[in-house]
């Protein structure tokens, strides 16, 4: 199993639910998280005064998969995320040792 966690635009959060969906991902997590990288944020005046504002607003989502689907999921994510502008995101995909429904004890593929 593969966790992929990307960190996305907030305005793409539907597209890529959309996306996911459709090719039959099932459960997701998904947090409201603020941070920069190489967007590096966005100067703004405030009162007059110029504010450099460098954590922006991004959305997490994380999703559990099959190994046979990770790579296809992520040009999913690819696909419905990207505007080609910097700031698009990052995704990152990591090995998952195990899983377990609390529900019904199920582990492994199974749970997810």
């Amino acid at each position: 199993m593969k966790k992929i966690e990307c960190i996305i635009r907030p305005g793409k959060l539907e597209d890529v639910k959309d996306a996911l969906n459709q090719f039959g991902v099932q459960g997701m997590t998904v947090y409201q998280v603020i941070g920069c990288g190489l967007q590096k944020g966005r100067k703004e005046v405030y009162r007059g005064t110029e504010l450099t504002i460098n954590l922006l607003p991004k959305v997490k989502m994380e999703v559990v998969v099959n190994d046979r689907d990770a790579d296809e999921i992520v040009k999913i994510i690819i696909k419905a995320a990207a505007t080609g502008q910097i700031g698009d995101g990052k995704i990152f995909v990591s090995p998952v040792e195990n899983a377990v429904r609390i529900r019904t004890g199920d582990s492994g593929e199974k749970a997810i």
